[in-house]
Parts: structure tokens; C-alpha cells; sequence
């Protein structure tokens, strides 16, 4: 693991915003940041690793970057959707309302790196004390971001239109008691009300990737993710006498079975594939007594939104009538998650050129589809959007060795920081002249 010199991370965020140097910007040549800003953009990475906060916590997260978006002279708005926090720049030129998305929250895992700036933060989750990290890179999201604000503010004469920054909690979800909240909360809250953007733009710190290299795709990206509950209703009877009850735990393994044919043979795979399994499988108290219930839980991962609606009601179906064919009863309940993150093959294919140009045009590469899910899918059906991938394992380095994302060893290298902010940046540039 690579050893990381100390930073005044005091004095770096109690600086006043100035005006960044920027190396000549040419048709080929993006525009890039200077090396005091990116050790900024690290400072400010550091302090929220070391203080990380869970989803719908985000207080000290959200006022360091709401105190830094006033000292830049931006109108700042907090407190959508809890703490979320958003500033639109006004450029110098007429021209589009562009977008820019970080998340903010951090999990509940407890960290087991050897950092010098590593999180020894204690949070409440689902009423247990349990350990906080940045085991996601929120935490780098979030400083790009800052340095991307104070990059453009600096040449705002060369901006076209408006920039709407947009730092939002609970990514990871919040608790279920607390409801809807993240992307989904801030859109119900009227983020998108006064005016849409025309793009949103995203980026994932990605530990399955060699750092600087940019993961991209059009159209599916990552997986929609829904929990699902079935509840199996028998009649409770001695073990001995199967026949004088109904046998749910019977039931609820027919009902397994059954529903794996929904991906296999029901819906058409050909479009994008789908995953449903099963992660929870509770009943019975005693070896001889056959209960009343049984209580099933899983996961419906899927890439094509027709397909996930044919699954929910194939679901629905199959359950009830498996369970009717041995004399039980199945209740169906399906919690809809965030839908397919979705890249607008346009707006990606337009784009293109300008993520080359910051990252080389060899680290950019098609990336895989992904079964985990995003809520900045919510951005992209209101309006294009673009997410892409930023890898964080170190040159040398093979990926697929690396602690993953949500690892309690999880790991980034900063360099990765400045790619990230300049993509922000040159986004904001070029997209008006697409």
C-alpha cells in the first residue's frame, strides 16, 4: 500500500478561493488544473475520510462544502432532501444548464487500512454502534467536485451557461424507517423544478479499474436493484403427520425452484440480462413441527426496464401459484429500488472525445455492465446523462486483486483526484459545443 506524505489539511481548506492556473487550453488539449488546486482537492479528500458520515448525517460533510461554494461567491442552497447541498454558476456566455453530481455518505464499515488520515469514526446504524468509512469514495466525489466549482468560478468568462452543482446524500441508501431519500428525494423536492438540465454528469471512483482510466458505456450501465419478500402461509403441524397441516417450508422450496425459470425461461434475456436470487429463508422453530410460514428474501437485478416490470409480475404469478398447488398461500411484496442507471448513447458518443482528451485516449475503454445499482439512474430519466467510472488501483497493480468497493481495506490513489476534477470541468467546456 502506498505511503502518503502528511498535508496541512487546516490551513489547505481555510484558504480563500483564487483564481487557478490553467495550462493554454487548444482544440486538443483540455483544460487543466493546477498542481495547488489539486493539493486542495486532496486536502479536502483527507478530512472527509477522516470524518465520514452515514446516509442523511451528512452535517459537517454538507457545511465544509456549502461554507467552500459561498467563499467562491455561489448561491448556495442546503437542506434538500436532508443535507444535500446545490449551487449553480452562472458563466459568461449564454448557452446550457449543465449538471454536475457527487454523493456524499459513507458506510457503515469500520475501516482496517493503514492510513496516516484512516476513519476511526463511530456512527448508529439501524440501532447499533457500529464503525463509519468511506469504503465507497464518496469521499473523493465530493472533493472533485469542490475542485471543479473552484476551477470553473475562476475562468467563469469562458463558461457557457450555467453549471448546477449538485452534492447529494444518502447514495447508499438511508434506513427504511426514514423512507425515500438520495437522487429520488431531492428530484421530489424540485431539484429539477425552476429548470432541467439539459445533461448530468456523473462519476464512481472504481477499484476495478488502474487509476486515470475512464470506464464508459452507452446506454445500460449499471443494474436496477429491488428487494423482494414472499411470505408463505401454511397450516402448523407435527412433524409426523405432514397431512394434517400444510406444509409451507414445501411450499416455500417449490417456490425457489420455480422462480428461477422466470430468468431462464420467461423473459427475453436476449435484450440484457437479469439476476434473481434469494438471500433469506427464514421458518420453523423445532426439527419435528411443521410451522405456520415461511418468510423468503432476495434480490432482482436487471438491465432492461420492460424486462423488469415482466419480472415483477412473473414473480408475483409464480409464487402465489406454487404455493396454491400445495395447498398454501404466498404473499408477494416487491420494494422497487433504483432503476437501470442509464448512459444516453448521444450525449455519450458526444462526449467521448472530451474524456480521451483528459485521460488519453488509451484509458478510455468500454467498461462491462454492472450488476450493482446507482440512484444517479433517477438524474438520467429525468434527463441525458453520462456516469462513468474512474479507476483508483494503483499502476502495477492488478484490479481484480484489489480491495473492492465496500471493502474495509478499500483504497484509492489520489492521483486519480486530479483526472476526476479536470473531467468535471472540461465537460462543463465542451458540452456546449457539441
Amino acid at each position: 500500500m502506498l505511503r502518503l506524505a502528511a498535508i496541512p489539511v487546516a490551513i489547505l481548506l481555510s484558504m480563500a478561493a483564487t483564481t487557478s492556473s490553467v495550462s493554454a487550453q487548444t482544440a486538443s488539449e483540455p483544460l487543466k488544473i493546477s498542481a495547488e488546486l489539486e493539493q486542495k482537492v486532496i486536502a479536502w479528500r483527507r478530512d472527509f475520510h477522516q470524518h465520514p458520515e452515514l446516509s442523511n448525517r451528512e452535517f459537517r460533510t454538507a457545511k465544509v462544502i456549502a461554507e467552500h461554494l459561498r467563499s467562491l461567491g455561489l448561491e448556495v442552497q442546503t437542506g434538500i432532501a436532508n443535507t444535500g447541498v446545490v449551487a449553480i454558476l452562472q458563466g459568461g456566455k449564454p448557452g446550457p444548464l449543465v449538471a454536475l453530481r457527487a454523493d456524499m455518505d459513507a458506510l457503515p464499515v469500520t475501516e482496517q487500512t493503514d492510513l496516516p488520515f484512516k476513519s476511526v469514526a463511530i456512527g448508529e446504524y439501524r440501532g447499533k454502534q457500529v464503525g463509519v468509512m468511506h469504503a465507497c469514495g464518496h469521499d473523493l466525489h465530493v472533493a472533485m467536485l469542490m475542485g471543479a466549482a473552484e476551477q470553473l468560478v475562476a475562468i467563469r468568462e469562458q463558461v457557457q451557461g450555467q453549471v448546477m452543482f449538485i452534492f447529494q446524500p444518502a447514495e447508499e441508501g438511508a434506513p427504511p424507517e426514514e423512507g425515500v431519500a438520495g437522487a429520488e428525494l431531492m428530484l421530489q423536492q424540485g431539484l429539477f423544478a425552476q429548470q432541467k438540465p439539459d445533461a448530468v454528469f456523473g462519476i464512481h471512483v472504481w477499484s476495478a479499474g488502474n487509476t486515470g482510466v475512464i470506464g464508459y458505456r452507452e446506454g445500460p450501465l449499471m443494474a436496477s436493484s429491488d428487494r423482494f419478500e414472499i411470505t408463505v402461509k401454511g397450516r402448523q403441524t407435527h412433524g409426523s403427520r405432514p397431512w394434517g397441516g400444510v406444509d409451507p417450508i414445501v411450499a416455500a422450496a417449490q417456490i425457489i425452484g420455480a422462480t428461477q425459470t422466470i430468468v431462464s425461461r420467461q423473459i427475453d434475456i436476449t435484450k440484457a440480462p437479469a439476476v434473481l436470487s434469494y438471500g433469506i429463508v427464514e421458518g420453523g422453530v423445532r426439527n419435528n413441527i411443521i410451522p405456520d410460514d415461511v418468510y423468503l428474501e432476495g434480490t432482482i437485478r436487471n438491465f432492461d426496464m420492460g424486462n423488469r416490470a415482466a419480472i415483477f409480475e412473473q414473480l408475483k404469478t409464480t409464487a402465489e401459484m406454487t404455493a396454491k398447488a400445495t395447498g398454501a398461500d404466498a404473499h408477494v411484496h416487491i420494494d422497487e429500488g433504483y432503476p437501470v442507471t442509464i448512459n444516453d448513447a448521444e450525449l455519450t458518443r458526444k462526449m467521448l472525445p472530451t474524456m480521451q482528451r483528459v485521460a488519453g485516449a488509451d484509458n478510455v475503454k468500454v467498461n462491462a455492465l454492472v450488476t450493482g445499482a446507482e440512484d444517479f439512474s433517477y438524474y438520467a430519466l429525468e434527463t441525458p446523462g453520462l456516469f462513468v467510472f474512474l479507476g483508483i488501483t494503483p499502476e502495477g497493480q492488478d484490479p481484480i486483486t484489489a480491495p473492492s468497493n465496500h471493502s474495509p481495506f478499500f483504497y484509492a490513489d489520489e492521483a486519480a483526484l486530479k483526472t476526476g476534477t479536470e473531467l468535471y470541468v472540461n465537460w462543463v467546456l465542451d458540452y456546449p459545443k457539441q
